[in-house]
């Protein structure tokens, strides 16, 4: 064990003290001084670290700076109030709390989360607030178009459906009526009035924010954002761009707008938006004035119909019927070549050449060149421009029907046929030819289409149906040769008949073959009195279309009228042809439904009044003017005999249950009594 440190005596007065002591401290201090004389004191002090230093510096700067106001109203420098914060803390620690440390740097606290209902608020707000400046005076606020489309950036769907609503409305109200030519860098450099300069700088901000609304039309109107709800964000974007085009269809960008609603159109799904769209561009055609609008609209349908190989919905192709060249354009035209009936019949007279000084013909051109500007600026169309644009329109019509005739499309043919129908009147002689040849194979061909369809219908007939083919079109190869009768007669009324005749030396004498050995079964088919929409009844939106909508009924009584009552001028019509085209009618009448038999014997009647002398034999059993037999289903109409025979259906139709039917065929004979 260590031993215990011995005590240190005290020392007396005259500093004695026992001898073991006073020889051991000796030592001690003797070793103290020697070591000392080795000891560098002042090196070890400049190594020692200076704790203080940082404080002095505070100090330092702190002196330098202004005294501050406290809460107390009092003045207090820098050092006062450090030494109060030290005194808190140095009470802190005496009351046994540890004082607080300096706060870390902490991240800025996130902004308060709105409610939707609060944003929604405050976005309707401020875009009343900015529609309300732009109707009150708009030049003086061309940013407002900027800011609108900024809130329509937000990311709520509330708010962007508000929004595409409200640039809508403010665009279709401050939008004037001519168009804006981009501003040019020489213009830019022009010295311009406060005014002038004030009204361009607002022009190119509303042309610009309208460009970029209708570019989010479009990304909108595409399906790009996901919509559950009952009125989706697309069908409004839709709704946005069919108004702007119905409501200023001069404006610029009038073509990114067809594009927004052709590429609806494009799809084969029929629904409220599609409808909406097709009504837009009826609207468009029955409304355009200058002729430019329907053009583009012409030609970007066309175009559409082409790259989808022509797999849309008839109702697209009936577009073309609401065009208003059918009762404005005076000239004829096809698929390549346009002429015009004035061409160099009408010669204007020669005017006598006024007598005018340099002076007058540098004012007259002067006034010229200001009328011509100021049309421009009334967005004035003249009438030889107007006739160009609506030449150029009618060229695609027909190339696009001559397109799906060739092609053989099943679900439009009807549409086609149709509307070659209505156009007869604008065809020239050069494309009738063509025309009429592509009607004839097409009534030739669709009968062997139609045995092949029936074919694979009896080899599939256990197979189950898709649920998904809901375009499935079913073809009626009998009403679209009635349809190519129709529309081949059309086109000869709707030519000089007898020119085209002696010129052309067209001969339909094809038609009137195929229809007379088409008759028999006509008079039995169910469908006979039911119009193309009604046959396709798994498609309700179909029947919203007011085209297309003829029974077989009224196609078969316009093919006969053509036949038996041909225009005035080529009035002559074989009596054996309309011999044998009455006794089958009467023949038919017997199985038709009473509605039908009504038509067929007031066409009858029609027939008798104008060629009555040359068929009143066959209502006369005693005579006859031919010899053998009468054979109904003979291959040619002349081969049939009709006057070896008699109308003796007349007796049996006299007692028909319906009492129109009975009075017509009295009405008949009567006529025919009358003759002889």
């Amino acid at each position: 064990m260590s031993s215990h440190p011995s005590k240190r005596r005290k020392l007396t007065e005259g500093g004695q003290s026992s001898d073991g002591a006073a020889t051991s401290d000796v030592k001690i201090q003797k070793q103290f001084f020697k070591s000392a004389q080795s000891w560098n004191l002042e090196e070890d002090y400049e190594n020692r670290p200076r704790k203080g230093k940082k404080k002095k510096e505070k100090k330092a700067a702190d002196a330098t700076k202004l005294p501050i106001r406290v809460a107390e109203g009092t003045w207090v420098t820098q050092e006062e109030e450090d030494a109060e914060i030290a005194s808190d803390a140095e009470w802190l620690e005496s009351e046994g709390e540890e004082a607080p440390e300096e706060e870390e740097a902490q991240p800025e606290p996130e902004a308060p989360k709105i409610p939707e209902r609060e944003q929604i608020r405050r976005a309707q707000e401020e875009m009343a607030k900015i529609a309300t400046q732009l109707n009150e005076d708009p030049e003086e606020h061309p940013g407002a178009f900027k800011a609108l489309a900024k809130i329509g950036e937000s990311d709520l769907l509330a708010i962007k459906k508000l929004a595409i609503v409200v640039q809508m409305t403010v665009y279709k109200d401050v939008i004037p009526g001519y168009r804006i030519r981009p501003a040019s860098e020489d213009v830019a450099k022009e010295k311009l009035s406060k005014d002038v300069k004030r009204l361009r700088v607002y022009e190119q901000a509303m042309v610009t924010g309208y460009y970029q609304y209708i570019k989010t039309l479009a990304a909108l109107a595409g399906g790009s954002i996901r919509d559950k709800s009952k009125q989706p964000i697309s069908s409004i974007a839709l709704t946005c761009a069919c108004t702007l085009l119905n409501a200023v269809p001069h404006f610029n960008f009038r073509g990114e707008l067809l594009k927004i609603l052709i590429k609806k159109l494009s799809y084969r799904n029929i629904d409220k938006d599609f409808i909406k769209c097709r009504t837009a561009l009826e609207t468009l055609f029955h409304e355009d004035e200058d002729g430019q609008p329907a053009m583009e609209a012409t030609s970007v349908l066309t175009k559409m119909m082409k790259a989808r190989n022509y797999q849309v919905d008839e109702s697209i192709l009936n577009l073309f019927l609401h065009l208003r060249l059918l009762s404005e354009f005076s000239g004829k035209a096809s698929r390549d070549t346009v002429e015009k009936q004035d061409d160099g019949s009408v010669k204007k007279p020669r005017q006598k050449k006024e007598f005018r000084t340099k002076r007058e013909r540098k004012l007259l051109k002067e006034q010229k060149e200001a009328e011509k500007v100021m049309a421009h600026a009334d967005a004035a169309v003249s009438y030889e421009e107007r006739e160009r644009m609506q030449s150029e329109t009618l060229k695609m019509v027909f190339a696009s029907y001559f397109r799906i005739l060739k092609m053989r499309i099943p679900n439009l043919m009807g549409a086609c046929l149709e509307g070659l129908a209505r156009y007869s009147h604008l065809i020239n002689q050069d494309f009738f030819g063509d025309l009429l040849e592509a009607l004839k194979d097409l009534i030739r061909y669709s009968e062997k289409d139609a045995n092949k369809e029936d074919e694979s219908d009896d080899e599939n007939k256990e197979e189950e149906e898709d649920e998904d083919d809901e375009h499935e079109f079913v073809r009626d190869t009998s009403r679209e040769a009635l349809l190519c009768t129709v529309t081949a007669f059309a086109l000869l009324e709707g030519q000089d008949a007898h020119n085209a005749r002696s010129d052309l030396h067209l001969d339909l004498s094809f038609f009137i073959t195929h229809l007379f050995q088409s008759l028999l079964s006509l008079s039995v088919n169910p469908d006979l009195e039911l119009g193309a929409q009604s046959l396709q009844l798994q498609n309700s939106v179909r029947r919203n279309n007011r085209i297309n909508l003829q029974t077989t009924t009224v196609l078969l009584v316009k093919c006969l009228s053509g036949i038996l009552l041909p225009p005035w001028n080529i009035r002559s019509v074989a009596p054996l042809r309309l011999a044998a085209f009455t006794k089958q009618l009467m023949s038919g009448s017997l199985q038709v439904p009473e509605k039908s038999a009504q038509a067929l014997l007031g066409l009858l009647a029609d027939v008798l009044h104008t060629h009555g002398r040359k068929i009143s034999s066959l209502w006369n059993t005693e005579e006859r003017k031919g010899d053998g037999t009468y054979k109904p289903l003979a291959a040619t109409v002349e081969g049939s005999n009709p006057f070896a025979s008699t109308v003796w259906e007349g007796e049996l139709l006299r007692r028909h249950y319906c009492p129109k039917v009975r009075e017509s065929v009295k009405e008949l004979e009567k006529s025919i009594k009358s003759i002889k």
